[in-house]
């Protein structure tokens, strides 16, 4: 697969991502109407509606992720193909976790009280950062990905007490002590 293709095609599932996220009524901007580079407060209606959050750096670790688990498992293939499946993956993802079902559970169970979902220009952002961290990890000794892994990871708990592990912690085991203390107690 080239270069070209791959970006072709990485281009179309994210156009195809951000349809489906349309159609499912999800809004392209922030409904404040105003667009920023970055919103850092998490309990705020605009937090996942923007560019870039906190919880982008999980998503530059899920490339991160992707990368590893294409290099161990399809390691035969391009990297430009494991790059389109990451990226239709996480595409994927930033729709079913757009969806009442999930957004429901993030609001019972994890810190993200009041979460209404992402803006499709957060959810398109979102795919990028993943393909960021892919690119790194490309480009990185395997070390440094699972240092800057690590590094993002607690960069993230210690600016909002969150991160891609509680996350998916509290989404799949909700551990009620993991809330509270997230929630400040």
């Amino acid at each position: 697969m080239s270069s070209r293709t791959a970006i072709v095609a990485c281009v179309a599932i994210v156009a195809a991502a951000a349809l489906a996220l349309h159609l499912a009524g999800r809004s392209a901007i922030c409904p404040c109407g105003t667009v920023t580079l970055w919103h850092g407060v998490v309990q705020s209606d605009e937090n996942s509606q923007q560019l870039s959050d906190w919880y982008s750096l999980s998503h530059v670790i899920h490339g991160l992720l992707f990368y590893a688990v294409g290099w161990l498992v399809l390691r035969r293939w391009p990297v430009a193909a494991r790059l389109v499946l990451a990226v239709a993956v996480e595409a994927g993802w930033e729709v079913l976790e757009n969806s009442p079902i999930i957004i429901d559970r993030y609001r019972a169970v994890t810190m993200a009280w009041g979460y209404a979902g992402d803006s499709i220009l957060n959810s398109v952002s979102d795919i990028g950062c993943m393909a960021i961290g892919f690119w790194l990890a490309a480009k990185l000794p395997w070390q440094a990905s699972v240092a800057l892994g690590i590094a993002l990871e607690l960069v993230a708990l210690a600016a909002i007490r969150d991160n891609l592990t509680l996350n998916v912690l509290m989404l799949v085991w909700p551990i009620e002590a993991v809330r509270v203390w997230q929630a400040g107690g």
